[in-house]
């Protein structure tokens, strides 16, 4: 495969299997200057993908992104066939068939009879052993992986798969061609899932899971991961997208592999699957759509009702916030900035006076960005009075405590607030690991006591987990409902267990990472880069992991795990060695990667 630096890599690449994917891959090659032979069964297939890149490239010339003939050249450089013989040009091969041995290999065997001897034979699997595939071409040697994400045209991330048979001049040219086509290539070794799906595909059953013990609803799952981490989608409408039935497919795979329970695919997968209800593209999944092949959601049986029928809650106008750290800060702002009056208590008047200095800094921002009024920050502080003690909180309506999240301590403060607080008021706590009912206990009142977990940077994050415990009054549940939305924050209902739902999904996900590493399957920037590029995710699990605190990490996987008793939950070694070195990550300078000193 000797060619002159200045040709493009792989001039003529068959495409086949013309579905979503490989419609999309078919568009990229042809933008980027590809002869593309698109080849499939079905004729009704082929001349969806002509008309969906016909489609696409109208709209960028609508757009300004190409011109007329730019658009007439990309169209004639794609062809459609529905025999496997139009493959016979290729110099690369990429097969994006269902997700079976039996397809592809036959898919294979027909390339062996009909391809050059130096063509390279691509598979686009996200589930299937490469190494099988290959083993069982005529040629292994030029067989490899080639991983695409959806939609192809808009997602970087390319995974490139070798496995113990593949040369590595295959390797080589396939990395160059995506480099080429504008994408960020990673090299991974052959498992099923590979990076990205490996930890993505995790969590998605975790989520379905979740959702099938009915601990919270699959709106309020949904709301929580993409408000609480920043993600596009939540995970049971990303499940809905992908197809519930692929998801089984590819956690089948993962199973079979791992053994690991977190990856044995959760029974409603399969029920959806056996069903039809494979999603978008049947119009039924998790959610339903407005027709198969729709992404617009519409009502169904499962759709949540009105707010207003949880009943009346009771009446708030005066907020103790307890502690004066960062979260504590945060969460006195949002509702002094809300029109609350705000007692905020620490545990000397220097502290609490620090805590508000704090907050007036923070609002200062917000006005030199142009976010906020001088005048409303100056009303927002006017509403925070700072106190040395709690007994400054004799007469709130509902009391929120951010202190450490330490058990102990957090008994101690609810014993002092069921002593300071009138009858009626509302006490909340902000844990995010630590079980409600436990503080909830040591009060004689514990109806009135609910979780409140915001998230940092509290004026910031829209997310605020309801955490119920089996005592809690359906009063003091509506109460801290309609306080969220006062406060213009979205409110998600979960029960009293470990991890509430936005850490018992991110943690285990995190916590997987770290094995990939400890295996070395991946490097940190391989899968921070697969997680980023391919799932969408704002920041890499390892990026993560440091502005957490592996600290905080490492207690709240201890949590989990002694809660849930999962032997996949357990945490990673590698974790627990870097947090007893004291490498705690940004806040240390040093955690997963190294930072400068401030």
């Amino acid at each position: 495969m000797d060619r002159q630096s200045s040709q493009p890599t792989f001039q003529t690449i068959a495409v086949v299997g013309l579905g979503t994917m490989g419609t999309g891959i078919a568009e990229v090659l042809a933008r980027a200057g590809r002869e593309v032979i698109g080849i499939d069964i079905s004729e009704s297939a082929a001349r969806r993908a002509s008309a969906s890149v016909a489609a696409a490239t109208a709209r960028s010339v609508a757009k300004e992104r190409l011109t007329e003939q730019e658009r007439a050249d990309v169209l004639a450089r794609f062809r459609t066939f529905t025999d496997l013989a139009a493959a016979a040009e290729a110099d690369l091969v990429i097969e994006v068939v269902p997700e079976s041995y039996e397809i592809k290999q036959q898919v294979f065997r027909e390339l062996d009879a009909v391809v050059r001897p130096d063509t390279i034979l691509a598979t686009g699997t996200n589930a299937l052993s490469v190494t099988r595939l290959a083993a069982e071409s005529q040629r292994p040697e030029r067989v490899l992986g080639l991983h695409f994400f959806n939609p192809v045209p808009a997602m970087k991330l390319v995974e490139i798969v070798s496995c113990v048979l593949t040369a590595p001049t295959a390797v080589e040219s396939v990395t160059e061609l995506a480099r080429e086509l504008g994408k960020e290539p990673v090299a991974v070794g052959d498992r099923p899932g590979f990076v990205a799906d490996g930890l993505l595909f995790g969590y998605l059953n975790q989520a379905a899971a979740m959702y099938e013990a009915k601990y919270a609803s699959r709106e309020d799952i949904d709301a929580a991961m993409r408000l609480g981490c920043g993600l596009p989608m939540g995970p049971l409408a990303l499940l809905d997208l992908i197809g519930v039935d692929t998801a089984r497919t590819v956690l089948e795979a993962m199973y079979a592999s791992s053994g690991d329970r977190l990856h044995a695919p959760a029974p409603i997968l399969g029920q959806l699957a056996e069903a039809g209800l494979a999603g978008q593209k049947s119009g039924r999944g998790f959610y339903t759509y407005e027709a198969p092949g729709s992404s617009v959601i519409v009502r169904d049986l499962q759709t949540p009702l009105d707010g207003s029928l949880l009943g009346a809650g009771r009446p708030v106008s005066s907020v103790g916030v307890a502690g004066s750290g960062t979260m504590a800060s945060g969460i006195a702002q949002v509702f002094a900035q809300s029109g609350f009056d705000v007692v905020l208590a620490a545990r000397s008047q220097e502290k609490a006076e620090a805590a508000k200095a704090a907050i007036g800094k923070s609002l200062g921002r917000a006005v030199s960005k142009g976010r906020l009024t001088q005048e409303a920050a100056d009303e927002t502080l006017g509403r925070i009075a700072p106190a040395g003690s709690l007994d400054a909180f004799a007469e709130v309506d509902l009391a929120v405590e951010a202190v450490a999240e330490d058990l102990a301590v957090k008994q101690e403060l609810f014993a002092a607030l069921d002593k300071v607080c009138k009858p009626g008021a509302v006490l909340a706590t902000t844990t995010s690991s630590l079980p409600v009912i436990a503080v909830a206990r040591v009060t004689s009142r514990p109806q009135d006591v609910i979780g409140m977990h915001f998230f940092n940077p509290a004026p910031a994050m829209k997310l605020v987990e309801v955490v119920r415990t089996v005592l809690t009054a359906d009063d003091v549940h509506a109460t801290v409902r309609e306080i969220c939305v006062k406060v213009r924050k979205h409110p998600v209902d979960c029960g009293d267990r470990a991890g509430f739902i936005v850490n018992a999904l991110l943690f285990p996900y995190l916590n997987n990472a770290i094995k990939m590493v400890e295996e070395h399957y991946a490097s940190l920037d391989q899968i921070d880069a697969a997680m980023k590029l391919g799932g969408g995710y704002p920041m890499g699990p390892f990026e993560l992991l440091d502005v957490v605190g592996l600290d905080v990490s490492l207690a709240i996987e201890k949590v989990l795990h002694k809660e849930f008793r999962d032997p996949g939950l357990a945490p990673s070694p590698l974790l627990e060695h870097l947090v007893a070195a004291g490498c705690l990550g940004r806040k240390t300078g040093r955690g997963f990667r190294e930072y400068a000193r401030r």
